[in-house]
């Protein structure tokens, strides 16, 4: 482990473990302040460079995304030839995956959680940030409920070069953008289909591409067939579901933007609808 890091933290209790590496709880004497440390273990690492890539530009994308209220903050980051160490802000060990797998949300709340999302989302795209992997496992709560977008290990900047696409199969089944999955170069928009995603799940209770294997998920996220069955839509909103049509669209032209995602109606209508729910 890096000595500057442990110089200048305490490390403590393990809070969980990823495919490349640990996420520690530790202490700064120094500020006298707990903070969550992600250590990487570059041995785990592939020899695919895109890989090594992303790992490098972890730390830089969090430090151009940050501040941000919805967004997690970096504190410091410890770089050696064995391991890359980013300290960060430390939040409750729960996700929004832990809210969302044990009941389906009113509109409203639905809406709170989809808003400060979509916010930290906008707020990477206007910096020309894609997460490309936008999921209710990367999303943490912290002390005040409040969502905080996480894990930049797949982001990607198209600062360089003007470039306006990104390639390579990045993501997680369920959520993950068709145009991803057919090898399609791709924009920022992959993460709109995904937080569309996500908000289907917290009003229905399923995702809305199901299958019992990955290739079967994968099938219906390229068909891209966008279905509300009454046995999980009843009483939900047409509002909410011209949103989702509009976030989870096959075709990336018509597709929204973050931005225009927080302008729709329900939107700012804070999840209230004046018109009649869906009951058929």
């Amino acid at each position: 482990m890096c000595e500057a890091l442990t110089n200048s933290y305490h490390l403590l209790e393990e809070l969980g473990r990823g495919r490349f590496g640990t996420i520690y709880r530790c202490f700064s004497p120094a500020k006298s302040a707990f903070f969550a440390c992600k250590v990487i273990d570059k041995s785990l690492l592939s020899d695919d460079p895109a890989d090594r890539d992303c790992l490098e530009n972890e730390p830089k994308i969090m430090s151009l995304l940050s501040p941000h209220p919805h967004i997690v903050d970096i504190a410091d980051a410890f770089d050696s030839p064995d391991s890359l160490s980013i300290v960060m802000e430390l939040c409750d060990r729960r996700t929004l995956f832990d809210l969302v797998a044990h009941r389906t949300l009113s509109e409203a709340e639905a809406c709170h959680y989809a808003k400060q999302l979509l916010s930290a989302v906008a707020h990477c795209h206007r910096l020309r940030v894609v997460h490309r992997d936008v999921k209710p496992d990367n999303v943490l709560l912290d002390s005040r409920n409040d969502l905080k977008l996480a894990d930049f290990g797949s982001a990607i900047w198209l600062g360089e070069e003007g470039r306006a696409t990104a390639e390579g199969v990045v993501g997680t089944p369920y959520y993950v953008a068709p145009e991803v999955l057919l090898g399609r170069e791709y924009n920022e928009k992959v993460d709109v289909w995904s937080v569309g995603v996500i908000l289907y799940i917290m009003v229905s209770g399923v995702p809305p591409f199901y299958g019992d294997s990955v290739e079967e998920i994968f099938e219906k996220v390229v068909r891209g067939n966008l279905r509300f069955p009454t046995k999980h839509f009843r009483g939900v909103s047409a509002d909410v579901k011209d949103l989702l049509r509009k976030m989870i669209c096959r075709d990336v032209h018509r597709r929204f933007s973050a931005e225009q995602a927080l302008r729709h109606p329900w939107m700012l209508n804070e999840g209230e609808t004046n018109s009649l729910a869906d009951l058929t």
